[in-house]
C-alpha cells in the first residue's frame, strides 16, 4: 500500500508530508532571497530540532518590502501560508498586488481561477479544468512582472499549462528574482526548474539570457530552490503529523475489513500489480 496514494472519495489526499514541504520550501525560498539581496539572513531548517524552534528564529526578523506570489490551494500552499504569516508578511488581493507597491512585505495567494482560463470562454471551472486541462491557458504572466519571489505549490502534469514559458525569463519586465518550486517538477509548471538539488545545497541559478544552470546569486540570473525531499528537514514534526493522520483516518480500516480507499492505494496484492497500477507493468519488468 502506498500511503500517500490514500484519498477520500473526492480525490483529496488523506495523509502525506506535503504540508511540511510547504513549510520548509517557503523558508528556503525566503532564505535564498535574503542571501541574494543581503537584506536579511535565515538559518537552515534542518539545524533546528523542531518546527517550534524554527518559529523562534523569526522573532525580530525584518524583511524588505518584497512582493511574493504563492500559487496553489492545497496542503503545500497551506504550509507556505503558515510561513508567510509567521514572518509577518501581509496578504493582499490579486488586483491590489498587480496595481501597486506596498510599504511592507506582501503576498498574494493565487488559486485556480487566478491562474488558468479556458481558451474559448476565458472562464474557469474547477471540474472542467481537471477533466480537460489542455483546454486552458495560464494567466500568471502579469504576476511575473509584479513579483520578487514565487512560491510555487500547484499540482502539475503534462496536460496542465505551465505558469509561464521559459523564454519569459528573458523579458526585461520579468521581475522574479527567487523561485521556490516546492512541488518540484523539472521543466514543469516552472519551466526553469532544471532539476533537483540536495538539502545541503538547495539553490542554483539560471542565467536569464542563456537559460543555463549557474551558481546561485549571480547578477543576471534567477535563483531556483528545488529539492525533492523537503520534509526531511523537519523529520520529527513531519513523521508525527503523518502518524497522527494515519491513526485518525486509516488505522481502523487497516486492522478491520479494509476500505475502498485502501483498495485504491494498494499497488500489489498476492504478488500481482492491481488494476489501478497496471501501468507500472513495464517498469516492474512483468
Amino acid at each position: 500500500i502506498d500511503y500517500e496514494c490514500l484519498e477520500h472519495e473526492d480525490g483529496t489526499r488523506i495523509i502525506g508530508f506535503v504540508f511540511f514541504a510547504g513549510i520548509v520550501g517557503a523558508h528556503n525560498g525566503m532564505m535564498a532571497f535574503g542571501n541574494r539581496s543581503g537584506a536579511f539572513s535565515l538559518s537552515r531548517v534542518y539545524k533546528q530540532r523542531s518546527f517550534r524552534e524554527l518559529i523562534h528564529t523569526y522573532f525580530g526578523l525584518k524583511l524588505p518590502n518584497v512582493k511574493i506570489a504563492v500559487t496553489g490551494s492545497g496542503r503545500v500552499a497551506h504550509g507556505v501560508l503558515e510561513i508567510m504569516n509567521l514572518m509577518g508578511i501581509h496578504e493582499v488581493e490579486p488586483d491590489e498586488f498587480l496595481s501597486r507597491e506596498f510599504p511592507y512585505p506582501a503576498y498574494v495567494q493565487l488559486k485556480g481561477a487566478d491562474l488558468y482560463a479556458h481558451r474559448q470562454t476565458g472562464t474557469y471551472n474547477r471540474e472542467d479544468f481537471h477533466a480537460h486541462p489542455e483546454s486552458y491557458v495560464s494567466r500568471f504572466e502579469p504576476y511575473a512582472f509584479a513579483s520578487d519571489i514565487l512560491m510555487n505549490g500547484v499540482y502539475w502534469e503534462k496536460q496542465i499549462p505551465r505558469l509561464f514559458e521559459k523564454e519569459l525569463v528573458q523579458d526585461p519586465r520579468f521581475r522574479i528574482q527567487t523561485i521556490a518550486d516546492i512541488t518540484d517538477d523539472a521543466n514543469g509548471s516552472v519551466p526553469v526548474n532544471l532539476g533537483d538539488q540536495s538539502i545541503e545545497d538547495p539553490v542554483y541559478g539560471v542565467d536569464r539570457q542563456s537559460l543555463e544552470k549557474t551558481r546561485p546569486y549571480l547578477p543576471g540570473s534567477v535563483d531556483i530552490m528545488a529539492v525533492g525531499n523537503l520534509p526531511n528537514e523537519l523529520p520529527r514534526d513531519a513523521s508525527r503529523y503523518f502518524g497522527e493522520q494515519l491513526i485518525k483516518f486509516v488505522l481502523a480500516d487497516l486492522i478491520g475489513q479494509g476500505s475502498p480507499a485502501l483498495e485504491r492505494a494498494t499497488l500489489v496484492q498476492a504478488g500481482n500489480l492491481t488494476e489501478h497500477y497496471a501501468y507500472l507493468k513495464d517498469y516492474a519488468g512483468l
